[in-house]
């Protein structure tokens, strides 16, 4: 399925009046396709984006039925400009491409006559104090664990689990990793509520667990645009360990790592499983 990925937000330029400037960016994931106009804030709405994708569809330009954002403002604004063209707008923190293309286009900025010299930092989210995982949800234990890269498609892949989130993008051939490298995980064992936090997570669409050290210590689930919420808190000195343990082999991972989900520690049945990165 074709999609583009695009962002619309405010730059550190002006125009002559003294309006800030907001920025449409669209591309597609093999940046084959770029579009860049501006806006000045006065006009920054959704009919005016509205009128930039028709104006695009004017000009012959295939629109794809699907556009890919990881800003909230921009999926707030887009989201309705794309309704009425029968485009899903989808809020999702895997648009690489664009953000490599906001990072570059961050360097030009500063070169322009219009700059206004603020601060700008091109993929920073104002993200809300992490919240704990509704009490009704919280499975009966959790902890680490690791799986060759070379054993994760044929774990999980093929079996009949409930909620699974293996994007192809992430599998670990596509990252080019070796299959002997370690792949670390948390893993949440929920009894009979397993299959509750399961459907719970796929709504909140993880997108990564990380550990933060501090008094007590803890995991944090990245979820939706900037969504947070504490897995876990811990002051054990070996659990502390473990979990400095699961960031290393993180980094060795290209950042790739996994959430479980099951029942109990059979290794029987799996309730859901997500890549993430």
């Amino acid at each position: 399925m074709s999609f583009w990925e695009a962002d619309f937000y405010r730059r550190p330029l002006q125009d002559k009046n003294g309006n800030p400037l907001w920025e449409l960016l669209i591309c597609d994931p093999a940046s084959s396709f770029r579009y860049s106009e501006f806006c000045p804030q006065p006009l920054a709405s959704t009919d005016w984006l509205l009128n930039q994708l028709q104006q695009l569809a004017a000009e012959g330009h295939s629109i794809p039925k699907e556009i890919r954002v990881f800003r909230p403002q921009t999926f707030n604004l887009l989201e309705s400009a794309a309704k009425s063209l029968g485009i899903r707008v989808e809020p999702t923190r895997q648009t690489l491409t664009l953000k490599a293309w906001l990072e570059e286009r961050s360097q030009q900025y500063p070169k322009q006559p219009n700059y206004t010299g603020q601060t700008y930092e091109p993929l920073n989210l104002d993200k809300p104090p992490p919240l704990p995982l509704p009490e009704n949800l919280w499975g009966e234990q959790w902890q680490f664990a690791s799986l060759p890269a070379g054993n994760i498609a044929e774990a999980f892949a093929d079996r009949m689990i409930p909620v699974l989130e293996m994007p192809e993008g992430l599998l670990p051939l596509h990252l080019g990793l070796a299959s002997t490298t370690l792949v670390p995980g948390v893993v949440i064992i929920a009894g009979r509520r397993s299959m509750q936090l399961a459907r719970w997570l796929q709504n909140v669409r993880p997108a990564s667990v990380s550990f933060v050290s501090g008094a007590p210590a803890g995991l944090i689930l990245e979820a939706g645009l900037i969504d947070r919420w504490i897995i876990a808190t811990f002051e054990d000195t070996e659990v502390v360990s473990a979990a400095q343990t699961y960031e290393q082999r993180k980094q060795s991972s290209k950042g790739l790592h996994f959430l479980l989900v099951q029942p109990d520690d059979s290794g029987m049945t799996y309730s859901g499983f997500w890549l993430l990165q």
